[in-house]
């Protein structure tokens, strides 16, 4: 962003964060979260949500005095708002928040309303995939290391709540694309991008290089004292990302050789090397919690991100030994007569499920399906070929995961709900084999949630 555009955004934040008349809507995690805060910052809060709200929240928004409704929006008072948090679920072409917008009322995202009442150190991760591991690994290191520092965002508490009930030197936020659409002059000291591949481009009209643009807001506002994270070996984070389009330092990582970059990979260790240390981070692959080469970048990210606010070496050494992983992701389940079954619901999308399929080191019985967001599943052939002596489909509508993998193993078997699954991987999979959910689809045919699908997979396990 242009300086006089910075002191343009500087100025209009500085104007609406005194205060005045707050549309919230969406009456979820971050829409109780912005209400909360911007009640304790003194404006005129109203909460509307078009669904039902979820008693837990109703109970807080009347503990705290806060005015809400549910099952539709009283459109006029919203509109006669002078500052609109939205959540991150509600798209920018919704009809109420195109009126706002029409009216010239600014529509932001709770993690850019937050942001005005935070002096803290922010780090800020997104991605496609590994944003939340990234972010977990990352407030584990700091908090080992001795930093008081608070995991935010679309993980656990919102950014707004946290803010408004407790303050932190440091804040580790995982923030998606559709928050960062809705950022004014939220500002990162340390952003992280993991990587970028094709997810959510329903939201950005099937054009890849919105959903890429949305991505690299997270350092619009970053200037030369700010630190940009990345992984060059990402194709269009290689693309870019460069000096002339940024003005935070550049930190590639690479599981290359190369010393040149932040963070590389020397035969089976683990370089991070700032600019003014003399000698490297180094760890040995064998010693990392996490497992599969993904997981080498995404301890790499939180290990420089780590050195960045002064982590000792020793201190992160032993922290990605003990870390202990984000459930439904890799998650190791039970091993049942010599096989291990295994937990990776959050795979939402084909290039999670590739990283899940290229760590497996056994022949794999692959559970897959669901609701497919256009997915091109060309990339997982030759894993497919490799690894998977059986594919397993989970969802209402399983033609797809049919048509581009029938040809590709010899079992392919149809089921239409976890037990059913579960059941099928027990009576195909031998001694030694893995049993991997890993669906490369969103959840919400079947399931409430990714959660949900998990949690039914590792229940359906521990009942065989």
């Amino acid at each position: 962003m242009a300086t006089g555009a910075k002191r343009d955004t500087a100025r209009q934040v500085a104007v609406l964060r005194q205060g005045g008349r707050l549309a919230v809507l969406g009456a979820g995690e971050s829409g109780v979260g912005a209400a909360l805060l911007g009640k304790q910052k003194g404006f005129e809060v109203f909460v509307s949500d078009n669904g039902p709200i979820a008693e837990k929240y109703r109970d807080v928004l009347n503990q705290t005095g806060i005015h809400w409704e549910e099952g539709g929006h009283s459109e006029s008072r919203i509109l006669d708002s002078d500052l609109c948090v939205k959540s991150p679920g509600i798209p920018d072409t919704a009809p109420l928040v195109e009126q706002l917008v029409a009216r010239g009322v600014p529509v932001i995202s709770e993690i850019e309303f937050a942001s005005w009442y935070c002096q803290a150190t922010l780090v800020a991760i997104t991605g496609s995939n590994g944003k939340t591991t990234t972010a977990m690994l990352t407030h584990h290191l700091l908090r080992q290391g001795g930093m008081d520092a608070a995991l935010a965002g679309n993980i656990g508490d919102s950014f707004a709540a946290m803010v408004a009930r407790e303050s932190h030197p440091c804040y580790v936020l995982e923030v998606s694309s559709f928050q960062l659409d809705g950022i004014l002059g939220f500002r990162p000291h340390i952003a992280v991008i993991t990587n970028i591949t094709p997810d959510h481009l329903d939201r950005y009209e099937y054009r890849m290089d919105r959903y890429i643009a949305s991505k690299k807001r997270i350092a619009e506002n970053q200037g030369p004292s700010d630190f940009l994270v990345f992984d060059r070996d990402d194709p269009v984070l290689a693309r870019e990302i460069n000096p002339e389009a940024f003005a935070a330092n550049l930190l590639p990582l690479t599981l290359e050789e190369d010393p040149g970059a932040a963070g590389w990979l020397k035969g089976n260790d683990i370089n991070i090397q700032l600019e003014k240390e003399n000698t490297p981070l180094t760890m040995s692959n064998d010693t990392l919690a996490l497992e599969g080469r993904h997981n080498m970048k995404n301890t790499m990210a939180a290990a420089t991100v780590a050195r960045l606010l002064g982590i000792r070496k020793e201190s992160i050494r032993e922290s990605v030994a003990n870390f202990q992983g984000a459930p439904h992701r890799l998650e190791r389940v039970l091993k049942i007569h010599h096989v291990q079954y295994i937990n990776d619901s959050k795979a939402t999308n084909v290039n999670a499920t590739f990283y899940a399929l290229d760590s497996m080191t056994a022949p794999t019985v692959w559970i897959v399906g669901g609701v497919d967001k256009g997915n091109d599943y060309k990339p997982l052939m030759p894993l497919v070929r490799e690894k998977v002596k059986a594919i397993i489909c989970l969802g209402a509508d399983n033609s797809r995961i049919v048509e581009a993998f029938g040809n590709a193993v010899d079992l392919l078997v149809e089921t239409y709900a976890m037990s059913e699954a579960v059941k099928v991987a027990y009576k195909i999979a031998e001694r030694g084999d893995n049993v991997l959910l890993s669906p490369a689809c969103a959840s919400f045919d079947l399931f409430k949630n990714y959660e949900d699908r998990g949690d039914q997979f590792k229940d359906a396990v521990k009942a065989l």
